[in-house]
């Protein structure tokens, strides 16, 4: 088991994390929480090599991924840099990349009666030079985003965040409380406090809240 105690603060710079080899050949991981080896409740760094395949598999509590670089492919299309989709409860798929990709990924989350197909193509947020949010995601108390926040702007207050937070930092830097993050950092606040959020200059995150 890692971090997989939900009450707790977790945070970790993915730069002085290794990768660890999958099963798979060419694809490697950085574990960020894990309930078991390969299965259950886990969220992961993904790189694909150029080449590599996955077998086939099966998500049975669902998979959300957000591609970080490069092009993920399965049999539903490919998705570059940007795209965000999530593969419900039941699902599977057979993914590849040709050039290679990163990934963050998400296994095991869903909410049992979260049956929704979602795939977003790479929102112009992506390549912005202002602030703005763009929703991703909304099921119950579940909200997913993408927020860029410029020159230090306080746009986090306008979104309704429920206590329990995770975010990724895809660029830039910020600090929550005693923490200093950079692009890569990945913290799980089961208490998030937006006085405790500070932004010096830019950053752009994923930010889910309301369900781990």
């Amino acid at each position: 088991m890692l971090n997989m105690d939900f009450a707790q603060t977790v945070f970790m710079d993915t730069d002085k994390i290794n990768w660890i080899a999958s099963p798979m050949s060419g694809v490697y991981r950085k574990p960020l929480a894990r309930e078991e080896a390969e299965r259950g409740h886990a969220t992961s760094l993904v790189r694909y090599e150029a080449g590599s395949v996955f077998r086939p598999h099966p998500h049975p509590l669902g998979e959300e991924i957000l591609v970080l670089n490069g092009v993920f492919s399965d049999e539903k299309g490919d998705f570059k840099a940007g795209s965000y989709f999530r593969n419900p409860p039941g699902s599977s798929h057979a993914p590849h990349s040709r050039d290679g990709c990163f990934l963050l990924v998400k296994l095991h989350q869903f909410q049992v009666s979260d049956l929704n197909q979602i795939y977003i193509d790479t929102p112009n947020i992506w390549s912005s030079q202002k602030s703005e949010v763009v929703p991703l995601y909304e099921f119950g108390a579940e909200r997913v985003w993408f927020v860029r926040i410029q020159n230090g702007e306080d746009i986090l207050s306008e979104l309704d965040l429920a206590t329990s937070v995770e975010l990724f930092i895809i660029s830039g830097q910020a600090e929550y409380e005693d923490l200093q993050m950079a692009s890569g950092a990945w913290l799980r606040e089961p208490s998030f406090r937006l006085d405790h959020w500070v932004v010096p200059s830019n950053c752009f995150i994923w930010l889910k809240s309301g369900h781990f």
